[in-house]
């Protein structure tokens, strides 16, 4: 039974405060109409764009488009209202596929003809539009849009077989947006507001950003009227149309003081639909909530939140209105989180792709952190640690000459952009030792950098100037270089003084050769008690020595998985020197590993990763023990072996 929330309130057309600056992104001509292009560069993989999409600075758009769930062709018009920034504006440009035709376009309400090259669109001006002023460019249009690679598409019709609908969507993230709507694809420079009408068979409904500020009924079909006030970058705006019903909740964050926020959710019109994906739904209430109070009032709170359901294995942050696939605890926060890191700051490059994605999904490890059972915060550690080690080079920055059309997996490398991403943040935390700080840094980059674009460094920049402290070296190492620190670790307790050698390696050493950072060694002692103590790695090698009146058992480097390294090697010993009173075999071992051991009455023998972290133990007073190790993942261990002369250890090899 579709339920339909219908919100009406006025909105400006578009603002007119002043955008920020515009870079050029192609390489630099000028001349004062469109050049025509030589086609050497049609179909390149590089970002070739016109210079000319910098004369003017984008105030509103306004996308007035027919649209239904079966197919993905679509007509009707869109307006750009835009200041001049150059002294004499005398040709509008803008990007289009060459395979969407063109029907008219008007400026100012006068028809003018123009010419496409390079899937752009060039319309030289009767009359040259001074700098500053403001004009108004309509064009009609109508077609079946190009299908992209990787996730971005443009425009997509596709079949849920689990609920017998078909869905027509947007996805225009990074470059696609030029497939299917008249656009200028420049990051920096974000519309002041955008208004979407979807004019659409009355069996379905249309979601986009914004507020829907009426519902138009045309006979057969309808118009929906959606309305956002806030910028927004052109990859943003979107569109979802199916056979949805409605279904709204509201959140309560504490910045509303005690006002409600619409959760506008458009799911499916199918039996049982919203009863298998209730659940799901209603936790982003909860989740508004908390990042409302972790990184600020969530950002578009006049107007709403919400999610499109779609055929998607994932999901696309569009503002205010999230199209997604499923309603799982990490997506659905991963996708919210993007609405304050992504939406309402932008990242300014696509270079700088982790102001997006490694904040998102840093938010996703927070909502475990406080929302989830306890258990799952280590175990989302885990994973993510796996990933960001899985290969030894790569920046979380992406090289410019990097960013091509062709090369969109770079930009939203799962292991880099994302899952590293998002342990550089908890790094940072670790760093800081200081959470209330932690999440102040967070609020005071929402309010500098609202409706705005930012880089990497300018978020370094608010790092610094909240804490007090300077972060360059980290960003040096840790955005722009490459790889993992890896350690071999040699300790002794001696005297009462704990000692350690520390030895780090760069998993890239040509790029990154040394991290300096903290490590935290977490100490077992033999009372059963334990304790954590920081040591500050300065240089490649590190020797630390501390008191420690307690008999030390077992150490593990960082069991909380606070900082990203990969431990190679640890080897403790109490100062005891003798010959190695015990054999393992065979080795490299399959399933069971026998331990001969010589002359000990008795004796405790334990197996521990290269971490440190214990994986099994058992005590024995017989010279051989046979230890079932089928369940141990393949890789290198340390077998160890504790008697009354002293500690021993050997590695071995689990196939």
């Amino acid at each position: 039974m579709k339920k339909l929330i219908l919100l009406l309130f006025l909105v400006a057309p578009f603002g007119w405060a002043i955008s920020q600056t515009m870079t050029p992104i192609a390489k630099e001509y000028k001349c004062s109409r469109a050049v025509h292009f030589n086609g050497l560069f049609k179909g390149s993989k590089y970002i070739i764009q016109t210079p000319l999409l910098n004369d003017y600075d984008v105030k509103f758009y306004f996308l007035d488009l027919n649209v239904e769930n079966d197919t993905a062709f679509i007509s009707g018009n869109v307006t750009i209202k835009a200041e001049a920034v150059v002294n004499q504006l005398d040709t509008f440009a803008f990007e289009l596929l060459d395979g969407m035709p063109i029907d008219s376009i008007h400026i100012d309400d006068i028809a003018h003809s123009w010419f496409r090259e390079n899937d752009e669109v060039f319309v030289p001006l009767d009359v040259s539009i001074e700098e500053g002023n403001l004009f108004s460019a309509r064009i009609f249009y109508h077609g079946v849009p190009e299908i992209g690679e990787f996730f971005s598409n443009g425009v997509t019709t596709d079949y849920d077989s689990t609920w017998n609908k078909h869905v027509t969507r947007t996805q225009s993230e990074p470059f696609s947006a030029r497939q299917w709507w008249p656009v200028k694809q420049v990051l920096t420079d974000k519309a002041d507001s955008v208004w979407v009408f979807i004019t659409t068979d009355t069996s379905n409904l249309a979601g986009s950003q914004g507020v829907l500020t009426n519902m138009v009924s045309l006979g057969n079909k309808h118009r929906f009227e959606w309305k956002s006030n806030y910028p927004i970058d052109y990859y943003l705006i979107s569109f979802a149309v199916a056979d949805y019903q409605d279904y709204s909740i509201y959140a309560h964050p504490e910045g509303l003081n005690g006002d409600s926020l619409l959760v506008q959710n458009f799911i499916y019109d199918s039996p049982s639909c919203l009863e298998y994906y209730k659940t799901g739904i209603d936790k982003t209430a909860d989740f508004i909530e908390l990042f409302s109070n972790l990184f600020s009032l969530y950002p578009f709170h006049n107007e709403k939140y919400g999610h499109c359901l779609v055929p998607h294995g994932g999901g696309m942050e569009h503002q205010t209105m999230t199209t997604i696939g499923s309603f799982g605890f990490g997506l659905v926060a991963h996708e919210l989180g993007h609405m304050w890191f992504g939406d309402n700051i932008t990242c300014a490059t696509w270079s700088d792709i982790w102001i997006n994605e490694g904040f998102a999904t840093y938010t996703d490890y927070l909502a475990h952190e406080f929302l989830a059972d306890p258990i799952y915060p280590p175990i989302w550690l885990s994973q993510v640690h796996g990933v960001a080690l899985s290969e030894p080079d790569g920046s979380v920055y992406v090289p410019p000459e990097e960013i091509t059309y062709n090369n969109e997996g770079r930009i939203f490398s799962t292991r880099l952009s994302y899952r590293k991403g998002a342990l550089l943040l908890h790094m940072i935390r670790f760093e800081l030792q200081d959470d209330d700080l932690f999440f102040q840094v967070f609020k005071d980059y929402q309010q500098q950098y609202a409706g705005k674009t930012a880089t990497g460094i300018d978020f370094m920049n608010v790092l610094n100037e909240t804490t007090g402290k300077d972060f360059t070296g980290f960003f040096d190492t840790w955005y722009f270089g490459e790889g993992y620190p890896i350690y071999n670790i040699e300790w002794t307790q001696e005297e009462g003084l704990f000692k350690v050698s520390s030895l780090q390696k760069g998993s890239a050493p040509d790029v990154t050769s040394f991290f300096e950072m903290h490590v935290p060694y977490k100490l077992f002692f033999e009372d059963g008690s334990d304790t954590t103590i920081l040591f500050f790695q300065t240089a490649n090698e590190n020797f630390f020595s501390v008191p420690i009146g307690k008999n030390i058992d077992s150490i593990q480097i960082d069991p909380e998985r606070w900082v990203l390294i990969k431990v190679e090697s640890i080897n403790g010993t109490e100062g005891v020197k003798a010959d190695i009173p015990f054999k393992v075999f065979p080795n490299p071992v399959d399933n069971e590993l026998s331990v001969f051991v010589n002359g000990e009455k008795g004796f405790e023998v334990s197996i521990t990763d290269l971490a440190g972290k214990v994986v099994l133990k058992q005590k024995s007073k017989q010279p051989i023990i046979v230890l079932n190790v089928y369940s141990l993942q393949k890789g290198t261990y340390l077998i160890n072996l504790k008697t009354e002369k002293g500690r021993y250890s050997q590695k071995f090899i689990k196939n």
